[in-house]
């Protein structure tokens, strides 16, 4: 049995191939979740060269990762359980890759991002 595209579930981890830098993707994500109103904004709380991660209202956790895409530009994955909405805006607000990437992306390793969160 498949999961409805509109559940939890399928929400919860969302991409976007962007023709954007990861800097400036991260950079971008700063800008975005630190104008939202009251309830919504999210302020950086650990950082590197590839990921963010932000904390919101109640604790809420939004995590952004980037990779390069095998197609050109960088493979944007946020993923969070309440702030679904937002992340969604955030990732249509970046400018879309080539219609025609492939969106196949080079994956990082859990201890790849690790490593860089500790430089």
């Amino acid at each position: 049995m498949s999961t409805p595209s509109n559940s939890q579930l399928a929400r919860t981890v969302q991409e976007k191939t962007t023709p954007l830098s990861a800097a400036e993707v991260i950079a971008e994500a700063k800008v975005f979740f630190a104008r939202r109103s009251g309830i919504y904004a999210a302020f950086p709380e650990q950082e590197s060269s590839v990921h963010l991660t932000l904390r919101g209202q109640g604790g809420e956790e939004i995590v952004i990762g980037t990779a390069l895409s095998m197609g050109g530009g960088t493979r944007v994955t946020a993923s969070t359980y309440l702030f679904d909405q937002q992340v969604a805006r955030f990732l249509d607000n970046l400018p879309s890759a080539q219609p025609d990437e492939p969106g196949i992306r080079v994956p990082l390793s859990f201890s790849t991002v690790l490593e860089k969160a500790a430089e």
